[in-house]
């Protein structure tokens, strides 16, 4: 009997904790959602509409932190997608990026960062379980602006492109000796047990319901045209 009502009680409980779980993935991806859509509604000083169309991959890292009293110390969670065989976006995996050059250009506090994978090289060094931005992957500030220019065009043929938005400024910036590495947990907590991130960024898994805004703003900002 008292068994029976212990259940009873555990599934019950099973929804709202799920809900809970769901809340929480749903606000750090709407964040994101947010970030990209307010840099590209930047009117002249968005990312060039010709990096995100020719995107392998794209992530997203709102409120970068940087530590002041230790010195050299940034960390930030964040989501990254990658186009499947058919061109559209896979679900998000999440990601934690920590270090780099970054703090010095951003200075002390929070910080929104967005990084574009241009090529097949870089979004291998995703699918591993760590990467380093200038030893396992070069990278370049991006380029800002709608408009295709000489500089645009040198992007397109970088490997990851980066950029950061701290106080309403928005610049290109450099992510050199940034790490970034899967985080297990919450991928597992999203997909299930045993979910690696080049299995989410090959598609295997459909996105979650907490990921419907950021799934909208990527198709709507960098939908690949053909030719």
């Amino acid at each position: 009997m008292k068994q029976g009502i212990l259940l009873s009680i555990l599934l019950a409980a099973a929804p709202v904790f799920a809900a809970k779980e769901d809340a929480k993935y749903a606000k750090h991806m709407d964040e994101a959602a947010g970030v990209l859509t307010e840099i590209m509604n930047a009117k002249d000083q968005a990312i060039p509409e010709e990096l995100l169309d020719k995107a392998h991959c794209i992530g997203i890292v709102p409120n970068l932190k940087r530590a002041g009293f230790i010195v050299g110390a940034k960390f930030g969670k964040g989501l990254v997608s990658c186009r499947t065989t058919d061109g559209a976006w896979s679900a998000p995996s999440v990601i934690r990026i920590e270090g780099g050059s970054i703090g010095l250009q951003i200075g002390a506090g929070e910080t929104d960062v967005v990084f574009v994978v241009m090529n097949q090289k870089g979004e291998e060094q995703l699918m591993k379980d760590k990467f380093t931005v200038g030893a396992d992957i070069s990278g370049m500030a991006g380029p800002v602006g709608r408009s295709a220019t000489a500089q645009t065009d040198a992007a397109m043929r970088a490997e990851i492109v980066s950029y950061s938005r701290s106080r309403g400024l928005f610049a290109g910036i450099s992510l050199d000796g940034a790490t970034m590495r899967p985080d297990t947990d919450d991928n597992e907590d999203l997909y299930g047990s045993g979910a690696r991130q080049s299995e989410i960024l090959h598609g295997k898994f459909a996105p979650p319901t907490a990921a419907k805004m950021l799934m909208a703003t990527l198709n709507r900002y960098s939908v690949r045209k053909s030719g």
